[in-house]
């Protein structure tokens, strides 16, 4: 710039008043606005806050976004929950059974109850069955059968409470046989919550529900798949996964269990795009990932006239553990653990491009692109053009009227 300004006293040519019009542009040059750091700027960060343990700055490798990816990996429901197996099998307190006692002919015991069912078995003989009034399983987990008494439920599975009942009826009826049905479940139950048409409690039963079913039980979600994450609590554990995975992968549609419970989420994923992108402005993506590659898709790209294609910058608060950092190691992390990390990426290098169709985006991220260094000189130029070729015109006019 102080080239510029010698040039400029030195020629004969220029009127004092555009003289004056630069030297006043000129003095602004060192403050004029820009749209972000520059590219050095950043670079420099890590030097000057690397003794303070404050920021990372790490050029974005195939390596790096492998280990990115090894370690952000969900944890899939069939790992780290199982399938499970049917529930209803089981009896607990508060069930309902449904008990059906069969006599063969002639039946002495049950044969005159008033309701019975009739199975011929010959022309002379009849078989009677008689279906007791339902039992709840008490608090003490006993149901009570006519002839027979207390009958231990809880914690036996039907054909158990059957075949107890059937021994302790031989010797009083004849060749007697038991049926016990599971009428009524109160025990085995599944809660689904969250931003689903109808919060539900689903029963469970021998068919053995799946996640997806508990989701239909509820009426559905109310938002969009891809924006949704779907959430189990089983016992102490605690398992998310964005709602399309467990719909693509039927591994992750589980077998649920007695008190699981299912929150489905609304989780509208967002990064943020500034610098020198077609498009400032946040921008949401599906719960399942985005890559790199996709992400300057969805923000038109870099802008060709001030882009620095070397200057691609990714600021993402990173678990220490991603970057192979020890969590004993002297870093100052936020209250929730993080460390502020920029990533580098060069756009000029064609491998890069295979890079960034793997390298994944974070919700919250800031892709942020810098001017290119000419950027700032064309910026002064076209202020120039602007100012000083109106004020030129108005001399040679003022000159002529003379």
């Amino acid at each position: 710039m102080n080239g510029i300004a010698g040039f400029l006293r030195l020629s004969p040519l220029i009127p004092r008043s555009v003289e004056l019009a630069l030297a006043m542009l000129l003095c602004g040059c060192s403050t004029m606005s820009s749209t972000g750091p520059s590219s050095r700027a950043i670079s420099g960060a890590d030097e000057k806050s690397i003794a303070q343990s404050q920021i990372r700055v790490v050029d974005v490798s195939d390596s790096v976004a492998r280990q990115l990816i090894a370690t952000g990996r969900d944890s899939l429901f069939s790992d780290t929950l199982g399938d499970g197996y049917p529930i209803g099998t089981i009896v607990g307190r508060g069930d309902v059974l449904d008990i059906s006692i069969w006599e063969a002919p002639p039946a002495a015991l049950f044969g005159s109850a008033g309701s019975d069912t009739r199975i011929a078995t010959s022309s002379t003989s009849i078989a009677r069955g008689t279906s007791l009034p339902v039992q709840m399983v008490d608090n003490l987990g006993r149901i009570q059968i006519p002839f027979v008494g207390s009958v231990q439920a809880e914690g036996r599975t039907l054909q158990e409470i059957g075949n107890d009942i059937k021994a302790r009826l031989m010797r009083k009826a004849n060749q007697p046989q038991v049926m016990v049905r599971l009428a009524g479940n109160a025990t085995a139950n599944v809660t689904v919550v969250g931003d689903v048409a109808n919060s539900t409690r689903m029963p469970l039963s021998t068919k053995g529900e799946r996640l997806l079913d508990a989701l239909a039980s509820a009426g559905g979600v109310k938002q969009p798949v891809g924006k949704m994450t779907i959430q189990v609590t089983r016992g102490q554990k605690v398992e998310a996964l964005p709602l399309e995975t467990v719909i693509r992968d039927p591994r992750q549609n589980i077998r649920l269990q007695a008190d699981d419970v299912v929150t489905v989420l609304f989780q509208p994923y967002t990064f943020t795009a500034l610098g020198a992108t077609t498009k400032n402005e946040e921008i949401p993506f599906e719960g399942t990932g985005l890559s790199l590659a996709q992400a300057l898709g969805r923000v038109g790209g870099l802008q060709d006239q001030r882009a620095d294609a070397k200057g691609v910058f990714i600021f993402r608060f990173e678990d220490p553990k991603a970057l192979g950092l020890a969590s004993d190691s002297l870093i100052r992390t936020t209250p929730e653990g993080k460390i502020p990390v920029i990533y580098k990426v060069d756009l000029r290098n064609p491998a890069t491009f295979f890079t960034a169709q793997s390298f994944p985006i974070h919700d919250k991220d800031v892709l942020y692109v810098s001017n290119a260094p000419l950027a700032d000189i064309q910026k002064f130029l076209n202020i120039i053009s602007s100012t000083v070729v109106p004020l030129y015109t108005i001399e040679a006019l003022v000159n002529n009227n003379n």
